[in-house]
């Protein structure tokens, strides 16, 4: 129990809260605690019945399932990767990222009668740490090797040829790319002012302990001499689907 509860609490905190809510939300639908219907996004409930919680448990209910276990894999991999490594020390802009990316998911997912959030939010940050470590060799199913820029168009082929969906990668793949654009490459790369800088509210919530601005395209600790002590050296690739 010691181990389990060292694990847990070192999971960095955004990350911990939305895969513990994805969790246990689903657990409890499955046994009957909750009614999967009641948690799905609609819009005649949500605007109608004024069923607004609808956006927010779309977002953490999937039914459990093999894939079920697979996006909780991909939440807890790349949402801890992106926190303590490009985030890391910046809780309120990496809060304003995961805000923006369920707005926008919330609002396609009504506009084109989308029920289940988890893939695209899962995907839409995926797709952000591969555009930082796009040049990162990962590891696919089958010992398939490619640069990790190209992950997340190897998940939505996958899924279209496996089960004829991919629909939800490929919204979680136009989200993460905005994301990226108004964080990165537009202000970085074009110049441009910082489109998704934190409300004054949200820095309050959730003070920054770090301001420095790294370029994108790598990781953060890539433009130093080394990792700090007790801090894991993020970007030497990943194999999925294995340990």
């Amino acid at each position: 129990m010691t181990e389990f509860s060292e694990f847990y609490y070192g999971i960095p905190f955004f990350t911990r809260y939305w895969l513990s809510a994805t969790v246990v939300i689903s657990i409890l639908a499955k046994f009957g605690f909750f009614n999967p219907f009641n948690l799905i996004l609609l819009w005649s409930p949500f605007y109608s019945q004024f069923q607004i919680w609808r956006p927010l448990t779309a977002l953490f209910y999937f039914p459990p399932s093999f894939p079920f276990l697979v996006n909780c894999y991909f939440l807890y991999s790349y949402s801890e990767r992106l926190e303590t490594g490009m985030f890391a020390g910046k809780p309120a802009d990496y809060f304003t990222m995961l805000l923006f990316n369920w707005l926008v998911c919330v609002i396609i997912g009504f506009l084109i009668n989308m029920p289940l959030l988890m893939i695209p939010m899962v995907i839409s940050v995926l797709y952000v740490w591969c555009q930082l470590n796009k040049d990162v060799i990962v590891t696919f199913w089958f010992g398939t090797r490619f640069r990790a820029m190209f992950l997340p168009w190897v998940l939505f082929a996958f899924n279209l040829i496996v089960s004829g969906g991919g629909i939800a990668e490929f919204i979680g793949i136009l989200v993460g790319h905005l994301a990226f654009f108004l964080l990165f490459k537009y202000p970085q790369e074009f110049g441009g002012p910082t489109l998704l800088a934190p409300p004054a509210i949200v820095r309050k919530w959730f003070p920054n302990s770090r301001t420095t601005v790294t370029g994108f395209g790598r990781p953060a600790q890539a433009q130093t001499h080394g990792p700090a002590p007790g801090q894991r050296n993020w970007g030497t690739g990943h194999t999925l689907g294995g340990n």
